[in-house]
Formats: C-alpha cells, structure tokens, sequence
C-alpha cells in the first residue's frame, strides 16, 4: 500500500522534526496536496486519517468538492479575479492573497454570500521574479489596507522557498517568514504556511504550523 506507507513516513518524519525543535506535532497541519489526483485516491486517503486538502486550481478544488464527504479544503494556488466565486466559501483558507485587488474580489464575494473567508497573505521572500506574492515591505499597507474589508479575515503569511536551493538559504527563507509572522500576531496571524516536499522538515523546524505535501503523499499511488 504505497499512499499508506508514504502517510506514516511523513507523520514520521514531521514527528522527528518536531521533536529536533521542541514543538509538538499538535502545531503542525499536514494539507494534502490532491492537485490532478483523483477523488478515489482522495478518498482512501481520507481513509487512513488525512481529511485536510489544497488544491492549485480554483475550478478543480470546485468539481472535486461535491464528490469528497466531510474534507477540508484549502486553495494553495495562485487567484485571479474571475475564479473567486469558485473559492470563495468552499475553501476554509485561501493562501494565496497577493495584491489588495484579489483581497477585494475575495470580501466582495464573501459579502454576497453572507461569510467572512480566511485568507492568507503570500509573501515571496526570495524575490523570484517567477513566483507571485508580496515583497516584505509591502505587507504594512495591504495589512492596513485589508483591515477595512469586513468579508475576509487575515490568519497569516504563505511563503515558498526556490525549488532546490541549499539548506542554508531555504533556513533562511523560513526564518524571515517566521519573523514576520510573528510580528503581525496582533494582528491576526496565527497561521504560517511554509514547507512541500522537498523542504517541510526544515518549515516544521523552522516554525511552520501548515505544510503542502503533495508528490510526497501521492507518489507511486496515482
């Protein structure tokens, strides 16, 4: 059973990484990364005790929802305007929220359907051209800006690390977000989203409390 032994050799391993940074593994939430896996491969995930979700594309997270009883959804992915009604209430946590723009459409449709919707704030620390996100110095004004937006709630930062970087400059990335995390917690935070599965051993360690693991999971089970 490969989706079996590849769950209990992440808990493991975020396990281990708990116990190296002396945190306990209450803190941390894996988030099932389901992006092209199908409903049935879901589902016996959800059967060996995963229940938690993200999903990249906004229309996949609305087709697989009415197919998977009682699963927590997250959207991980990038957002546009146009794919927010699809997001919007199905999704307990959007990371993805880079420009007050989308935080607008994302309180617009949250007023329409009469919720609040918990957001994210994505924060590209290394400043990869490729990736989306808000630079640190940005986030002061968004977080004024949104704090008047009475649809959304802020919970915290979303942040990736470049896909094969060294140890030192991944710890370093995480460190940053971290630190920025914990600045804004007056403000909100208490959800810091950072680590997939080339790098969530170092997120946990360096204070993750969400991790997106997909191709770990999945691997050899699709």
């Amino acid at each position: 059973m490969p989706l079996k032994n590849n769950i209990t050799d992440i808990h493991k391993r975020i396990e281990d990484a708990c116990a190296r940074s002396g945190r306990s593994t209450d803190e941390v939430t894996l988030i099932c990364v389901s992006k092209t896996v199908s409903p049935e491969m879901i589902k016996e995930a959800q059967s060996l005790g995963e229940n938690v979700f993200g999903e990249n594309r906004p229309q996949e997270l609305r087709d697989k929802l009415p197919l998977i009883n009682g699963a927590q959804w997250h959207l991980i992915g990038h957002l546009q305007t146009n794919k927010v009604k699809y997001v919007v209430g199905n999704a307990v946590l959007i990371h993805s929220v880079d420009s007050l723009n989308i935080a607008e459409a994302i309180n617009n449709e949250a007023f329409k359907k009469g919720i609040i919707q918990d957001i994210l704030l994505e924060v590209n620390i290394s400043g990869e051209e490729s990736k989306y996100g808000l630079t640190i110095t940005q986030i002061p004004t968004i977080i004024k800006d949104i704090g008047s937006l009475e649809n959304i709630r802020f919970r915290g930062f979303m942040t990736m690390a470049p896909l094969g970087a060294p140890e030192e400059e991944i710890r370093s990335i995480f460190r940053q977000a971290h630190s920025l995390f914990t600045q804004y917690k007056d403000f909100g935070a208490d959800i810091l989203s950072m680590g997939m599965s080339g790098d969530f051993e170092i997120a946990v360690e360096e204070g993750s409390t969400h991790i997106r693991v997909g191709s770990a999971v999945f691997k050899k089970g699709m």
